[in-house]
């Protein structure tokens, strides 16, 4: 398909070259080379068929290239009249637009089609938020733990075998992006947004397993996003719905925060994502906007300090955090002066194109500064191989999902991670045969795996009580769970299913383990690390500040 749209461009260079030399093979190592950093990717790349496609294209194309949109419906031929109005640089897939594997890749390749018949043919970017954990968007495939359960292994080749299997399960449907890793430090237990998406509060642990995912997604064949720069994991306020304001000097910016982002930048990740967050310590203006459209962050700190010249995307535009001062068309055109190159998820790709255009045609953005972008774009497209990608198979991608390896990489994530803060009295692992009562959160999958790792599962009359927690902090009935059966006596095992701090409000439970993860795999693993059958290894990756325990903190058997 796509390869028949860029024939005339190969055609057209073949007079000075004796082919089109940008193919899939030439652009990186091959997988499991190179799995734990993203060196190929810092690679000087010098593109060939990005510049001519530039050429050719007219100031609206050259916009829509600048522009990723969000799928509609679960048809090619839903999403046409969104591809023919505004040419589009990529789509972004949801939960409402993915069923199974075959259907999912037909999408792929119907709207591939559909790009190659407009203008130049270039094809999309066909992107997604599939982090891991609680933010993902395939309802099939393989599930694996959260990112900071990731960090709990300290194991950078999990990270990127987390990475790789994932990239593996998103090509063979046709997707070539991820909006990941996440490169985030959660510096603040409150943080609502990010939380257990971060592989840890250690600046430098973070940035390891960064480049091991961001490596391992190139090496697969699917471009890696590290976000949110500057930095996201110091707040309380949620970007979807308000305004973060993170008022951190800049030496402890620099010192706790971007670490990860300088890493990713210092290997040549693909491309970095924005974050709606105000920062007027490094914006340095009088009236200083969210990092997504300030120039003193983006064109002068990440741009010009940091040396990148890679792709940078906003984060998603309809989220609150963008929106409060400016109209959606003055975001757009202010998201290109701050140095930025793609618009993710513009609510209005109206409003946003033809903002760009008269600013373009008003002299406010010089058509040299559009090319900028678009040739950023186009030359990561020719560099992951997606001009000339050929079509995926609808038919062979289930079977790439129920591949039994993927799923003994998750169980391999998930046991190397789960960690055993509390063990008072030697309470465990708890022997074959004792009498269990289990409750709280994810009981429906803790019973069922206890009782297969030889514990027994009762309704009353038990030993020992397991209660699954997650946000316990705000749970009055999750404390009274513990709290009750502490008072009649009975030993409390809680299982932590989301970040570690539940501690603080159970401080006297007697055992403790944290999973960073409310994923099957996790709940399983917990099941086998109480019963004995596997020996906790995990080490916190953040502090648990209110019940004074720190990171690295982490018990065996």
């Amino acid at each position: 398909m796509k390869s028949h749209a860029l024939a005339p461009v190969c055609v057209g260079l073949a007079l000075m070259m004796t082919a089109c030399t940008t193919t899939p093979e030439e652009v990186g190592t091959s997988p499991g080379e190179n799995e734990q950093s993203p060196e190929a990717s810092a690679e000087p790349f010098e593109p060939v068929l990005a510049p001519e496609l530039l050429a050719g294209m007219d100031l609206d194309e050259k916009i829509g290239q600048l522009m990723v949109l969000t799928a509609q419906g679960t048809t090619a031929a839903e999403n046409a009249p969104l591809i023919e109005s505004y040419n589009p640089g990529g789509l972004i897939y949801f939960d409402a637009n993915l069923s199974d594997a075959e259907q999912i890749a037909e999408l792929s390749v119907g709207v591939q089609d559909l790009a190659a018949e407009q203008g130049q043919g270039v094809p999309l970017f066909i992107g997604i938020d599939q982090e891991q954990g609680r933010v993902v968007r395939m309802p099939v495939g393989t599930r694996f733990p959260d990112a900071m359960a990731v960090g709990a292994t300290g194991d950078t080749e999990l990270a990127a075998l987390r990475a790789t299997t994932t990239a593996t399960e998103l090509a063979a449907v046709g997707i070539n992006l991820n909006y990941a890793p996440d490169a985030d430090v959660n510096t603040d237990p409150n943080n609502p947004v990010i939380g257990n998406r971060s592989f840890g509060s250690d600046p430098d642990k973070v940035a390891e397993m960064v480049l091991a995912e961001a490596g391992a997604y190139a090496d697969s064949g699917v471009v890696p996003v590290a976000k949110h720069f500057p930095g996201h994991g110091d707040t309380d306020v949620d970007s979807h719905s308000g305004l973060p304001v993170i008022d951190l000097p800049r030496d402890e910016w620099e010192a706790e925060h971007l670490p990860p982002f300088r890493a990713a930048v210092d290997a040549g990740v693909d491309s970095i994502m924005t974050a709606h967050v105000l920062m007027p310590q490094l914006d340095g203006s009088e009236d200083p906007d969210p990092a997504t459209i300030s120039p003193s962050i983006i064109d002068g700190i990440l741009r010009e300090e940091l040396g990148y010249d890679g792709v940078v995307t906003t984060d998603a535009l309809n989220m609150e955090g963008v929106r409060q001062r400016h109209d959606d068309g003055e975001v757009a055109v202010r998201v290109i002066e701050a140095g930025v190159d793609q618009l993710l998820m513009p609510p209005d790709p109206s409003a946003a194109l033809s903002a760009i255009r008269e600013a373009v045609e008003s002299g406010r953005l010089s058509e040299e500064r559009i090319d900028e972008s678009v040739l950023r774009v186009l030359t990561l497209k020719e560099k992951r191989g997606i001009l000339e990608a050929d079509p995926v198979d609808p038919a062979a991608a289930t079977a790439v999902m129920e591949d039994p390896e993927h799923a003994e990489a998750a169980r391999r994530v998930a046991e190397a991670s789960v960690t055993l803060v509390r063990n008072e009295g030697d309470l465990l692992p708890l022997g074959q045969g004792t009498k269990v009562r289990v409750a709280g959160v994810g009981s429906e999958s803790l019973a069922p795996a206890l009782s297969d790792a030889g514990l027994e599962v009762v309704d009353s009359g038990e030993e020992v009580l397991v209660v699954g927690t997650e946000g316990a902090r705000g749970s009055t009935e999750q404390q009274g769970l513990v709290s009750s059966a502490q008072g009649a006596g009975t030993p409390v095992v809680a299982v932590s299913q989301g970040g570690p701090y539940d501690l603080e409000v159970i401080p006297e439970v007697e055992g403790y383990l944290a999973l960073y993860s409310a994923v099957e795999v996790s709940r399983t693993a917990a099941a086998r690390v109480i019963a004995g059958e596997v020996e906790p290894s995990g080490a916190l990756p953040v502090d648990i500040p209110g019940a004074d325990v720190g990171s690295g903190t982490g018990l065996g058997y």
